[in-house]
């Protein structure tokens, strides 16, 4: 089954949510990058509330960028993805093997250590909104939640997770984010709150086999679906972007690279696609210059 978001509301208006399965995009991405168990986690968390957090601007084409940067061995994060539901993301460190937390949760706060997240958001301003918050769990999903409240005064719910394999493989990966309207009941809120405590675990939910709309269903009562799309792991890397990279190098590093190298390979950060210049290639950029 194709992975996909959803995004609706409870018929009685107190709450918007989106949700969304994403363990094709997220397994697509750790293969890429060849990630283990820790960094699969951090990384598919991330990705999916990117992909939530993008379809709530008004445009297709306006996109949501997360940046993680911390002291701890992943390094950082980056992910970026549009209103189609097309995510791209990669870690600073794919290899990082740290221990388990004692309940034999995957340790993301320890791998992730101190850190800051800022969110940009592209909507074909003059000027992308730039929002940051101090990572204050390390987990993404409660610093989401906190993201919300203190750079767009939303109070939300935010629930990630992503089951990694014995085989490193992802098993299953999805995450909801729940929004108080501006005229929510206050029963309402307090019933969220309620079944927020009885609710234990993403993952576990998924691999019962229960579909977002099941889990969302266990938070609100009588939701109504408005939308319904597919989300993949798609990057827009092609060798004329690259020629552009090289190009905002210089002439002068150019000419060096063409006096030392028969040849050079450029990789894509977010997929790890090659692409090859040989030397004739880069001295016609040059010539460009």
């Amino acid at each position: 089954m194709k992975d996909y978001m959803i995004r609706g509301m409870d018929k009685e208006r107190n709450f918007r949510f989106f949700g969304a399965n994403t363990k094709n995009m997220i397994r697509t991405a750790c293969e890429n990058h060849q990630t283990t168990p820790v960094v699969s986690a951090a990384l598919g968390r991330t990705m999916t509330g990117a992909a939530m957090m993008a379809r709530m601007l008004k445009r297709d084409t306006d996109r949501v960028s997360i940046l993680i940067k911390g002291d701890g061995p992943i390094g950082g994060i980056v992910v970026e993805a549009n209103g189609l539901g097309h995510v791209k993301g990669y870690p600073y460190q794919a290899q990082v093997d740290i221990p388990s937390k004692p309940d034999g949760k995957l340790d993301v706060s320890g791998a992730i250590g101190n850190a800051v997240m800022t969110v940009i958001k592209d909507m074909g301003l003059k000027e992308p909104y730039t929002g940051q918050v101090a990572m204050l769990s390390g987990e993404i999903a409660d610093d989401l939640t906190f993201y919300f409240a203190v750079s767009e005064q939303t109070n939300s719910l935010v629930i990630l997770g992503v089951l990694v394999d014995v085989d490193y493989s992802i098993k299953q990966s999805g995450g909801i984010i729940i929004q108080v309207l501006p005229d929510a009941k206050d029963e309402a809120i307090t019933e969220l709150e309620n079944k927020v405590k009885d609710f234990e675990s993403m993952t576990r939910y998924l691999d019962e086999g229960q579909t977002i709309e099941e889990i969302m269903g266990r938070l609100l009562e009588d939701i109504e679906i408005m939308e319904k799309i597919e989300v993949d792991f798609k990057c827009d890397c092609s060798k004329y972007r690259m020629e552009r990279g090289l190009i905002s190098i210089g002439k002068q590093e150019l000419e060096e690279i063409i006096d030392q190298e028969e040849n050079i390979e450029l990789v894509c950060h977010f997929c790890n696609h090659k692409y090859d210049f040989a030397r004739d290639e880069i001295k016609k950029i040059v010539e460009k210059l």
